[in-house]
């Protein structure tokens, strides 16, 4: 595949488990960043940590949690907090395995997620065989997870706008930048390790997915995390990176925001759009089926809407689009 300016930007070894940043901070990495496979973070300082984000089902965070204890056994014992940057299971589902007093989100986080649950994953993949080429597309990218055994557990913690915890010595800046991706996006700072850990604002190597908007406020999450100081960014999908995968992520969001508009204002249906848009430079990310959500959220922001689109609909748009690449 011919590489271009949106390549290869990750800046470490993409590998399964942690990834040391220095200075007690890791990421923990699940390649290949497609759908579900999220990461993760640590923050460790004198003898006491932060986790920011779980993962999909318990299973996962349990190996995840176990790589964590190795790297830093005594601050594990003292975990001060555990930060769910967004509502989406895949990075909340294994709260529980988390010995934690506090669990923090934004306030419209832990609103959002009365409208998620792992029940609900584990019935459509349940029925999945009665749905046909949705079902199939529902499967492929869901079907490994073990949504039946998780026991829920939300956040007992949230804030709006900003706020700030220590870990030991080290101060932990959370910066609410949604509604972008979700309803509460919150990025996650630790200005003495000049690291990032973003959530699902950045999906490096792999299409973003524009679940809520608008897409300026996702332009503007990422302008927000290029004016920090910081070297390393981790994301919620895909390989750690530096400013330039966010530019990278800026980019695409505008671009699409720009030829979107051409098809609405043409009088273009959704599906049809998806399908006239050129992803050429975008070639090598993953999951460029989610061109589906970003399009009906989009046309939505132009027609000045508020509800959102109705899920099976996505997924069977983006089901065509990925069977027919």
């Amino acid at each position: 595949m011919k590489q271009n300016k949106y390549s290869n930007l990750g800046i470490k070894p993409y590998q399964k488990g942690l990834c040391d940043l220095g200075n007690h901070t890791y990421g923990y990495l699940q390649p290949d960043g497609g759908w579900g496979w999220s990461n993760a973070g640590l923050v460790c300082d004198e003898e006491e940590s932060l986790i920011v984000d779980t993962l999909f089902d318990e299973n996962l965070t349990n190996v995840m949690l176990g790589n964590m204890k190795s790297a830093e056994p005594k601050a594990m014992k003292n975990t001060v907090a555990l930060i769910n940057s967004h509502s989406n299971g895949d990075h909340c589902n294994g709260n529980n395995c988390v010995k934690t007093n506090e669990i923090i989100s934004s306030q419209a986080t832990l609103d959002e997620m009365a409208h998620e649950s792992p029940e609900i994953m584990a019935n459509l993949i349940d029925n999945a065989s009665n749905m046909g080429e949705l079902g199939e597309f529902f499967l492929e990218c869901f079907g490994y997870f073990d949504f039946k055994n998780v026991t829920r557990k939300l956040p007992n913690s949230t804030f709006n706008g900003e706020t700030s915890r220590r870990v030991g010595d080290k101060e932990v800046k959370l910066f609410e930048v949604g509604p972008a991706h979700t309803n509460g996006d919150v990025i996650v700072f630790v200005p003495d390790d000049k690291v990032v850990f973003t959530g699902d604002i950045l999906f490096i190597e792999g299409h973003p997915i524009l679940w809520a908007g608008p897409v300026s406020n996702w332009i503007d999450a990422c302008n927000r995390i290029i004016c920090l100081d910081v070297e390393n960014v981790v994301p919620g999908h895909g390989p750690i990176t530096d400013k330039k995968g966010v530019e990278a992520v800026r980019d695409y969001l505008s671009y699409i925001h720009q030829e979107a508009k051409i098809r609405f204002e043409g009088g273009m249906e959704v599906l049809e759009a998806c399908k006239d848009i050129d992803l050429k430079a975008f070639s090598s990310w993953g999951d460029s089926e989610r061109i589906a959500v970003n399009v009906n959220s989009l046309y939505r922001e132009f027609k000045g809407e508020q509800q959102r689109e109705d899920v099976t609909l996505l997924f069977t748009q983006m089901a065509e689009l990925a069977h027919n690449n």
